[in-house]
């Protein structure tokens, strides 16, 4: 391979910070040590594809465009919905055009266009990826509210903005249920 992989190397280091990125609207719910991005991205990309499965869409392709959906925030931090009322929304795509620069073109341009249908919002794929995002985040909270966190906004707020058929469903029966029904049915006890 003829490339200089010396941005890609930097941008694999970048991404780990998500690691230790929090999601910093929990501290809102007094959540002291909240999840962070990558943890975040991580269930978000599996329930994406399973939710394009359930609607016809491609399930890889959904779950690529989640594993990308908050990458940008490596440079910016997680601001969440309050700090947004301050102060201006970064650019998805421009900070992405940042991150890649210098990468392969092959592959830089891969990633712009995955950010850019993300945020287009349009393909189906994307639009199982974003409910992806909003129902990863009612799961979240509906596991802090367990823990005695008051999170009951974010259950409420993510659960009004769910748009296909699939992720409705999957909200009404996660709330139905409680985060340990998966143990105990395991181990034969519901």
């Amino acid at each position: 391979m003829a490339d200089d992989l010396s941005a890609v190397a930097r941008f694999l280091y970048e991404a780990g910070t998500l690691k230790q990125t929090k999601r910093t609207g929990w501290w809102m719910a007094g959540v002291r040590d909240p999840e962070s991005v990558a943890e975040h991205s991580w269930r978000t990309a599996l329930i994406a594809s399973v939710i394009a499965k359930l609607e016809g869409a491609d399930p890889a392709k959904a779950a690529f465009l989640a594993v990308w959906h908050d990458s940008q925030e490596t440079r910016t931090g997680d601001v969440n919905h309050l700090g947004k009322k301050y102060a201006p929304s970064a650019d998805p795509e421009a900070i992405t055009a940042d991150q890649v620069a210098g990468m392969p073109e092959v592959l830089a341009s891969a990633i712009r266009e995955v950010v850019a249908e993300y945020e287009e919002k349009e393909s189906p794929e994307a639009v199982c990826a974003r409910d992806a995002d909003k129902l990863e985040c009612m799961i979240q909270g509906i596991e802090y509210r367990a823990q005695g966190y008051d999170a009951q906004r974010w259950i409420d707020n993510s659960r009004g903005r769910l748009t296909t058929k699939t992720a409705n469903e999957l909200a009404a029966a996660v709330l139905e249920g409680a985060p340990l029904d998966w143990l105990r049915t395991v181990m034969g006890e519901k």
